[in-house]
């Protein structure tokens, strides 16, 4: 259970120092577990987005997008079973009155054993969450001794339920307000919107709806930075089938979903399945793609078949007829569900721990360093930084020509002040994967010199060249 917390920090302070992510309300003291994206964040979160939206909705020839709203009907979250079933066991210590979710606190804990330790001691759990066996979870943490981090005693209550949905009033007259939820997840907005979908689109099964945005979950424990908040955005598609065919749209989304992790040049090794133990009540199979962080292997995507549970409970709780017409076969049906649902900050931070390096130079017999963010062409903040190489005798003025020519084609920036190596170092801790310089042999050939980022290497080339090698890697 080996993890990496100093290079976690490190990650969270470099996030910090540039640009990337920020503590909400800092200045007055912060929100626990509620993070602003900066200038550079807001930008790799959306080109995140862009990369999984096109990936979803212009690379498949059948799955569409739409964006549903937050605040939805009270009843649409009683039928999808969010009211009744939508809670985590927590438990409080009773000397520091600090409450703890069970299964955070017994991870926690095994962090910190022998790997075969620590795999016997979730394995003990999974199979107690599996049977909602509170009692015996309770003794499992007492058993194996875990205390709370602030008294150090193992003085526990029971364990019991509590609810995360975040609720609030509609209206303008709180005493006339109906009570509503801020949504915990963003699926069931594509849910009641099947039929919309299905019919003004002309859909035929199998096809899938995919969005975007934001959910709300009150975390009682919400830790490890950005990995768990209460705000948080996801990326969902539900793709609709033919009852029967489940297993084998299961297998291909899950297959198909690991592809696209590994389009992004991150390592085979760094990925693992990891099957449900215990299902969710509208699940005949579930699956997450783990990422091993710093802070160990954490789930970053699920893939569920989620039966015909959603649309099937919608019709009951709506009484309007939630069903298609399949022509192959002559025959109506409520559609059976597999969904793909990834955190949108997860993988921020995946994509923030993989190209994170601390790198140790030497140059010329001297000694130097650098901290480098090596991610792909297409996802980095700025994709080419532009720097002449005095502020004077023209040069200015070419590498502003330069700017113009290439920022309504991927994101640039501009530089011209302190020297050359410490305007590439900023633009290493960044992640920008090319640096020109325009220098005076600009001005007699129409060459520049371009750096490559993850070597150091540089080149003349022409620069009426620059855009389309841009370009070219971007579009990899």
């Amino acid at each position: 259970m080996a993890t990496d917390q100093n290079k976690f920090q490190a990650i969270i302070s470099h996030c910090k120092e540039y640009g990337f992510v920020f503590q909400s309300s800092e200045i007055y003291d912060g929100l626990s577990a509620v993070y602003d994206y900066g200038q550079n964040g807001a930008q790799l979160k959306k080109n995140i987005r862009d990369y999984w939206w096109k990936s979803m909705t212009q690379m498949h020839e059948n799955i569409v997008g739409i964006d549903a709203a937050i605040f939805m009907h009270p009843t649409t979250w009683k039928a999808s079973g969010h009211v009744d079933n939508f809670s985590d066991p927590m438990i409080d210590n009773k000397d520091s009155k600090k409450r703890y979710r069970v299964d955070h606190l017994i991870e926690g804990h095994a962090e910190n054993l022998s790997e075969e330790a620590g795999k016997a001691l979730l394995e003990q759990m999974d199979n107690l969450l599996k049977e909602n066996d509170f009692a015996g979870l309770k003794k499992l943490i007492e058993d194996n001794k875990i205390a709370c981090s602030v008294s150090k005693t193992v003085n526990w209550t029971d364990v019991r339920q509590f609810n995360l949905m975040f609720s609030t009033q509609l209206g303008s007259v709180t005493d006339e307000a109906s009570e509503i939820y801020l949504r915990p997840e963003t699926a069931q907005g594509i849910f009641v919107n099947f039929l919309n979908v299905q019919k003004t689109g002309r859909m035929k099964i199998p096809f899938g709806i995919a969005q975007t945005g934001k959910a709300f979950r009150n975390e009682i424990v919400a830790r490890q930075f950005i990995f768990r908040m209460r705000e948080f955005e996801q990326m969902e598609m539900q793709f609709f089938i033919r009852p029967g065919t489940q297993k084998e749209w299961y297998a291909y989304w899950k297959e198909e979903r690991l592809k696209w992790h590994l389009s992004l040049g991150v390592s085979p090794e760094s990925y693992r399945y990891h099957d449900h133990v215990k299902l969710a009540h509208y699940a005949d199979a579930a699956v997450d793609i783990e990422y091993e962080f710093p802070i160990g292997f954490k789930e970053v995507e699920g893939i569920h078949s989620r039966t015909d549970f959603d649309l099937k409970s919608h019709q009951e709780y709506s009484k309007k007829k939630i069903q298609y017409f399949d022509t192959e076969i002559n025959q109506n049906y409520i559609p059976y569900v597999i969904e793909t649902s990834i955190g949108l900050d997860r993988m921020f931070l995946l994509t923030i721990c993989a190209a994170y390096e601390e790198q140790d130079l030497t140059k010329d017999g001297k000694e130097d360093s650098r901290v480098v963010l090596k991610f792909p062409a297409k996802l980095a903040p700025v994709q080419l930084a532009i720097f002449p190489l005095t502020k004077k005798d023209g040069l200015p003025e070419i590498a502003k020509e330069l700017m113009d020519s290439c920022k309504s084609a991927f994101y640039c920036f501009y530089e011209e002040k302190d020297a050359i190596g410490r305007r590439y170092r900023r633009q290493d801790a960044i992640g920008t994967p090319f640096c020109v310089t325009i220098d005076h042999q600009t001005k007699e050939d129409g060459t520049v010199t371009i750096r490559y980022r993850d070597n150091m290497e540089q080149e003349r080339i022409p620069m009426d060249k620059v855009k389309e090698l841009v370009l070219n890697k971007i579009n990899e």
